[in-house]
């Protein structure tokens, strides 16, 4: 059982005192707030009501996402409205028209009645002519149909192309880093390597220097041999010491040489994965040249199916004048055919 005083109030006190503090609140950290009082559970309990109840702030990554995704979306419901907005318009003149037409047809049916028996072909030609205005009106539906599949095609592509540029920013980014990883590796790597040679070079001359002393003093030696041969001796042993000495300096020059001949293999790996760096950007560049190629195709076969629509359209003009053409004739023969009147 809890202590009396330990409470959710009590631990959200706790808590908001640790994060304060910069402490993460944990269950034994908050106990020792409390001065070691009140049960583990009933701490570890209050604290996972406080987690769950506190919101997760977002970040500013998770906010930018946000904040882009529902641009998008508001430019692909406005495109959406907009190219709905045409059908509608393009469907509801059709509409209209097409309406036009069948009550002129019914009225043109209508005035041949009494002439039935001498417009016999006049007949056959405006069932002609009906079946013609159907056919248009399937192939008007079927580009309808068909626009509205080129426009989610365009829309489809338009996002893929967006896609690609957001990767190739990426690519160009990742590129600019490395390229600045590689100029700060060789800038260490061309200090390094000046410093090695110059302590090179200092280590060769002092070499050199002592190789002077050593062949006066081995010439002097000379001149004295005579009378200081019982100084052969200990003259021969320093002269193996500064052999072993030239020896060890020749070993570590050959050292230097190979960790040079390392640095310089690193250098060409550093070359070879900024190389592959260029190949990906200059790969992601074409396959947004090629989308935008795509989008520019699907942008001209939506303007051809515009155009054919508006040559269907054409189409069921010359058949509505052709049409009152055909009953202003039959009208004509109807009456040439009447009796005239008696005196």
């Amino acid at each position: 059982m809890a202590r009396g005083g330990i409470n959710k109030a009590v631990v959200e006190q706790a808590r908001q005192a640790l994060l304060g503090r910069g402490v993460y609140p944990s269950i034994d950290a908050v106990r020792v707030e409390l001065g070691n009082t009140g049960s583990k559970t009933t701490i570890a309990r209050c604290l996972k009501e406080l987690d769950t109840q506190t919101p997760r702030e977002a970040t500013s990554r998770e906010r930018m996402s946000g904040e882009l995704k529902a641009l998008v979306e508001g430019l692909l419901d406005r495109l959406a409205e907009e190219g709905a907005e045409v059908v509608a318009q393009a469907q509801a003149e059709f509409d209209r028209q097409r309406a036009e037409w069948e009550a002129r047809l019914e009225g043109a049916e209508a005035d041949l009645k009494s002439a039935r028996l001498q417009c016999d072909s006049q007949q056959a030609a405006l069932t002609e002519q009906s079946g013609v205005l159907q056919t248009t009106h399937s192939s008007l539906q079927t580009e309808l149909t068909r626009n509205a599949k080129l426009s989610q095609q365009c829309q489809d592509l338009e996002r893929r192309v967006e896609d690609k540029e957001r990767q190739i920013q990426s690519l160009e980014e990742k590129h600019v880093h490395a390229r600045a990883a590689l100029e700060h590796y060789r800038e260490a790597m061309k200090t390094q390597r000046e410093q090695d040679q110059r302590r090179h070079e200092a280590q060769l001359q002092q070499i050199q220097l002592e190789q002077r002393k050593l062949q006066e003093t081995l010439v002097i030696k000379q001149d004295e041999s005579t009378r200081l041969n019982r100084d052969n001796e200990r003259l021969l042993g320093e002269l193996r010491q500064q052999a072993r000495a030239l020896t060890d300096q020749q070993e570590q020059a050959q050292r230097l040489a190979t960790e040079l001949r390392a640095a310089q293999m690193s250098s060409a790996k550093a070359d070879g994965v900024r190389e592959q760096l260029l190949e990906q950007v200059t790969a992601a560049k074409a396959d947004n040249l090629s989308l935008q190629q795509a989008v520019s195709a699907a942008r001209e076969q939506l303007s051809q199916a515009h155009q054919h629509a508006a040559a269907l359209s054409d189409e069921l003009k010359a058949l509505r004048h052709e049409t009152l053409r055909a009953k202003s004739q039959a009208t004509q023969e109807a009456t040439a055919a009447a009796p005239p009147d008696s005196a």
